[in-house]
């Protein structure tokens, strides 16, 4: 037995002259969220199209649950655990969302009465019992979103890919989709999701994968990819006549390590810990700095990934 859900081993895929997946190895251990993080054409949807057997690799090998994935047979217990929501699944607007469920529920051979508890499950999952009996067409964008979820997770499967679930959704059905998300890796699902929204990534995910040009450049646990290079930043505001006071006193903090002043206000990148900048604070009051506001904030997923991309770029 093996503790990963998801093993790729010098995985590759080229499209002509087109390396679009380059020698990657990825591990995904089970009940994760993993968020994969990458400008357009870095090879995310070719990644996911792998794993879910669409597309097969030029060289390399998959493994699912421990179980080589084979490209010259069938693969019964992925098509039986597996879900995959692609970017741009069509829906059938003529259909209501009961006979849209039902439809794939039966492709999958689920039999009455499971297969009527099953689409009541997944509806009242993404909350849209009220709408069993309407058509497709009717529904909002955000709706259709979270029924193609509900399509995807009708078999129950045990792993799930989302291939840029989110997008074009407003900030409530984005809300609303990572809800459905967390409820899902509660129940001891394991999801790849793929997404530009970097914020939603950030509260979903326990673990990143950052894709550039082909290349799996940084895989890691999110806890830690913050620890490694989310840099603290302090900011600090002050009233008219102190500014030159406050930049004084931090020439004089080790843990400093520079300044941006923006009107009134200073933004500190800061290696300290609690400790040190609250000492730090104890020192700008003494100093008789006039402060109205002194807070800190890690730098968020989005910064990291501007960093690392410009790094990639040096």
């Amino acid at each position: 037995m093996t503790d990963l859900a998801i093993e790729t081993r010098d995985l590759s895929k080229q499209f002509d002259r087109l390396l679009a997946v380059n020698n990657l190895d990825l591990q995904i251990g089970y009940g994760e969220v993993y968020g994969l993080i990458g400008p357009n054409g870095a090879g995310k949807t070719t990644l996911i199209r792998m794993l879910a057997a669409i597309e097969e690799p030029t060289t390399g090998e998959i493994y699912f649950n421990g179980e080589r994935m084979r490209f010259d047979r069938p693969n019964p217990n992925l098509q039986r655990h597996l879900g995959y929501l692609p970017d741009d699944f069509p829906l059938y607007d003529d259909l209501t969302v009961w006979d849209y469920l039902e439809y794939f529920a039966r492709l999958y051979r689920l039999r009455e009465p499971t297969r009527s508890r099953r689409l009541f499950d997944v509806l009242d999952l993404v909350q849209l019992v009220p709408k069993r009996n309407s058509l497709i067409s009717t529904l909002s964008r955000g709706m259709k979103q979270r029924l193609s979820l509900a399509r995807t997770i009708v078999h129950e499967p045990i792993l799930l890919l989302l291939d840029e679930p989110v997008s074009g959704l407003d900030p409530i059905a984005r809300m609303q989709f990572r809800e459905i998300v967390k409820v899902l890796q509660e129940a001891g699902m394991t999801v790849l999701i793929s997404s530009h929204v970097l914020s939603d990534l950030a509260e979903l995910c326990t673990s990143v994968g950052i894709m550039e040009l082909g290349y799996l450049v940084e895989s890691t646990s999110l806890k830690d990819l913050y620890a490694q290079l989310s840099q603290q930043q302090i900011f600090i505001s002050v009233l008219d006549g102190t500014l030159d006071r406050a930049i004084a006193e931090l020439r004089h903090c080790s843990h400093v390590q520079s300044w941006d002043v923006r009107d009134r206000q200073l933004v500190v990148q800061f290696n300290g810990s609690e400790s040190d900048s609250a000492d730090l604070l104890r020192q700008l009051v003494s100093a008789e700095v006039s402060l109205y506001d002194f807070h800190c904030k890690q730098e968020d997923l989005e910064t990291i990934f501007l960093k690392l991309g410009h790094k990639q770029a040096s």
